[in-house]
């Protein structure tokens, strides 16, 4: 198992930490695979009541490791970042985010399906699908509109407009904004009260606000078919190898 994902449980607090800081916390297969295995035992795991994300380092995550995603598309449903994406969906236990500094694409969009977002001062949440010649993903086409409106959505998924700590705040994406040192505390005070909480209230709470998960699965559905198209496109070609040769990309 990949030591970029740490995960331990503890105080029936299951925390699952980035520690991939040489490449700033960027996402490959394994990474999801480990997420995704941890989430879906703690489903089912009684002495797992609250999970807590968090990473290492200065940078949340910069999203997926683009050339492992390059040799590797993910264009099956049992693909590790598929089976990571359904268990956001399928979790019963309530789940904190600690987002430390930028987080990008599933970075951002995973943030849509925790139920307490703490952002440090210095947060920056991106979703620059497009500027990659990709489609959003985790339901965020669905999820994001309705939590800021269609055109707020349309700046961040189209125009790759960043959102600051305060915007987020604002918009009601991120729970509370905190000092860079006070964040870590403050996520683990709260994922540590969730999981004192009784237990049954806070499942069929969660699952009263979150609404139809028949409706996410769907538009995830949707989501992956356009965005597998892209992978296998010219666009997205050219969209990495000017990525890698810091150039701006030429769509024709």
């Amino acid at each position: 198992m990949t030591d970029d994902i740490l995960t331990k449980i503890e105080d029936r607090v299951l925390t699952i930490t980035f520690n991939r800081t040489d490449k700033k916390n960027a996402i490959t297969a394994a990474m999801y695979q480990k997420m995704a295995d941890a989430m879906a035992d703690a489903n089912t795991n009684d002495d797992v009541r609250a999970i807590l994300f968090n990473a290492n380092g200065d940078m949340f995550t910069a999203g997926n490791d683009l050339m492992d995603f390059k040799n590797n598309p993910p264009l099956t449903e049992d693909a590790s970042v598929s089976q990571f994406l359904k268990q956001l969906v399928l979790a019963e236990k309530p789940m904190v985010a600690a987002v430390n500094g930028l987080a990008v694409g599933v970075g951002f969009t995973m943030l849509l399906h925790c139920d307490i977002v703490y952002l440090s001062e210095t947060a920056q949440l991106s979703a620059p699908f497009v500027d990659l010649a990709l489609v959003p993903e985790a339901a965020s086409s669905l999820l994001m509109p309705a939590r800021i409106g269609h055109a707020k959505s349309a700046e961040i998924f189209m125009l790759g407009k960043r959102m600051t700590a305060a915007e987020a705040d604002l918009h009601g994406v991120a729970s509370n904004v905190f000092a860079p040192d006070e964040l870590m505390p403050a996520a683990e005070k709260a994922a540590a009260m969730l999981a004192k909480r009784a237990p049954a209230a806070i499942k069929h709470t969660k699952r009263l606000m979150r609404g139809d998960k028949d409706e996410l699965a769907a538009r995830m559905a949707l989501e992956s078919k356009a965005f597998g198209a892209q992978l296998l496109s010219p666009e997205l070609a050219e969209a990495v190898m000017a990525f890698t040769q810091k150039r701006e990309p030429n769509f024709g």
